[in-house]
């Protein structure tokens, strides 16, 4: 198959997803939906306390807890992700375009395609939800692109894991409920209070998972300030998860 006919069949699964999108529209408003919650709760009901924690008030904690609720949302796709694959596993469409004479890779690309789509438009509302509670970053031009690099990555790996996820369910049900310790690990890192508040024994956790160092890239890079090594660790994270993922995902459809 020549790669003109490949683009044009993962063309075809793009807008297969996209019109998937439009069908129905609750679910990106639930998964941008619920970030929001969290946003607007810690903001206004906690922001003052814990602002007043971090030596400034309730404008300084948003800005704080603004990074970790955009990854928070990033982890809350991998939900749409997973139950967007487990209906095609279990209603046989799958089977069906394994019948047909196009470029097998393209059923998951156009999955990967259209939920990069959904996770944009989420991280988009909530960053504007954001901006509108108080949200003020310092940084420049070269700032947002090196957050927007990080973020991207980390979406991307995130979304094969829904992918995977999505492909070794075994019902719809099962698909929507196994990503969703992904939406707790900002809580269980410094998504919403530092490290250094923590026990020593869920310190030592937080430190050491994937949403850690790249809420901490993103925080530097949207407020100017030195990000030391977690933009490595971040990208190297992002890799091994996309990697992995996408063996397993892929292994997962050869077998089906």
């Amino acid at each position: 198959m020549t790669a003109t006919l490949a683009l044009r069949d993962c063309s075809t699964m793009l807008r297969r997803q996209l019109r998937h999108l439009q069908r129905y529209p609750s679910l990106t408003l639930m998964l941008a939906g619920i970030p929001v919650i969290f946003l607007l709760l810690f903001v206004y009901v906690l922001g003052g306390t814990l602002g007043t924690g971090l030596g400034g008030d309730r404008g300084d904690y948003a800005t704080y807890v603004t990074p970790g609720v955009l990854l928070m949302t990033v982890g809350a796709a991998v939900n749409g992700t997973s139950v967007s694959v487990a209906m095609d596993m279990t209603e046989g469409i799958v089977a069906r375009f394994r019948t047909m004479a196009i470029f097998r890779p393209s059923v998951l690309t156009g999955h990967v395609l259209g939920s990069t789509v959904q996770t944009a438009l989420s991280v988009l509302v909530v960053a504007c939800v954001a901006v509108l509670v108080g949200f003020r970053p310092g940084a420049g031009v070269a700032g947002w692109l090196g957050a927007l690099g990080v973020i991207a990555a980390f979406s991307l790996a995130l979304i094969w894991l829904g992918v995977a996820l999505g492909m070794s369910a075994g019902s719809v049900e099962t698909a929507s409920n196994t990503p969703m310790p992904l939406m707790l690990l900002p809580f269980l890192g410094s998504g919403f209070v530092p490290t250094e508040s923590m026990p020593a024994g869920l310190r030592w956790f937080a430190d050491h998972q994937p949403f850690t160092p790249v809420i901490e890239a993103v925080r530097a890079l949207l407020m100017g300030t030195p990000a030391g090594g977690h933009v490595a660790a971040a990208l190297a994270w992002s890799a091994a998860i996309g990697i992995g993922s996408y063996l397993w995902a892929v292994r997962r459809y050869n077998r089906r």
